[in-house]
């Protein structure tokens, strides 16, 4: 059946999640723990209306549909070519009714203000700067993982954009941006709630982190247990088994 669904150079992943799958490219950009990891993050409750910006293959969307009992759930994504991937997910599983995608950059900000406001908004961003390290020569895997087409300013500028008062934002991202992050979030009246750094091994300093930010909310800001991804054998720990439940 997933053959009707797929390219050549495509494969039908089962996200062991109420049977949902997702189609990805064989040698493009796949997503990786820190999607499964944000998506886990996220509190939305029952009919909450989500955004995910840079939203990829929708792996973000796809979990957030099988773990909450969101009312609707949009993906906005510059490439093309991914939204088309994404949107032929939506159909595999069934769910044009709670999901889309749409092909938009998150810099239009005429766009965005013109959406309903929504409860919640994830986001999963290219975490180099533009000019730091290699980039890759396959500009799909460059575009995921530097800020070629948008900056941590411009995330956060488009999360203002569409986020309810009060709503909240959740993104992952990496510890080193963190005084960025944070500056940022309070230039546009998002205000960190809450800090979960994330950790290879309980031996080693944490590589990402996970933050929460309120619209327009008071200044209280708390950090949870780090979360530690592997034991020291290279096993999962058991709550990376929890999240992805095994």
């Amino acid at each position: 059946m997933g053959n009707n669904f797929l390219k050549e150079d495509e494969t039908l992943d089962d996200l062991q999640l109420k049977g949902i799958c997702v189609i990805q490219k064989k040698h493009a950009f796949r997503f990786g723990v820190d999607a499964v990891l944000l998506a886990n993050f996220a509190t939305v409750k029952k009919d909450a209306t989500v955004i995910d910006l840079c939203t990829g293959t929708g792996i973000v969307p796809f979990i957030l549909s099988g773990k909450t009992k969101a009312f609707k759930i949009t993906g906005i994504e510059i490439q093309e070519e991914m939204v088309e991937m994404a949107n032929r997910s939506c159909r595999f599983n069934k769910l044009e009714d709670k999901i889309k995608f749409i092909n938009k950059d998150l810099k239009d900000l005429k766009f965005l203000k013109n959406l309903s406001k929504v409860d919640v908004v994830t986001v999963n961003p290219p975490y180099k700067l533009k000019n730091s390290g290699i980039i890759n020569p396959n500009d799909r895997d460059a575009i995921a993982r530097h800020e070629i087409c948008c900056t941590l300013e411009d995330v956060i500028k488009a999360c203002k954009s569409v986020l309810k008062d009060n709503g909240r934002m959740y993104m992952i991202h990496r510890p080193d941006r963190l005084a960025d992050i944070i500056c940022i979030m309070r230039k546009y009246k998002i205000e960190p709630k809450l800090i979960k750094m994330v950790q290879p091994n309980f031996k080693k300093a944490p590589n990402m982190l996970l933050i929460e930010g309120q619209n327009n909310g008071g200044t209280f800001l708390k950090w949870e247990t780090p979360l530690c991804v592997h034991n020291l054998d290279g096993t999962y720990t058991d709550e990376i088994n929890k999240i992805y439940g095994k």
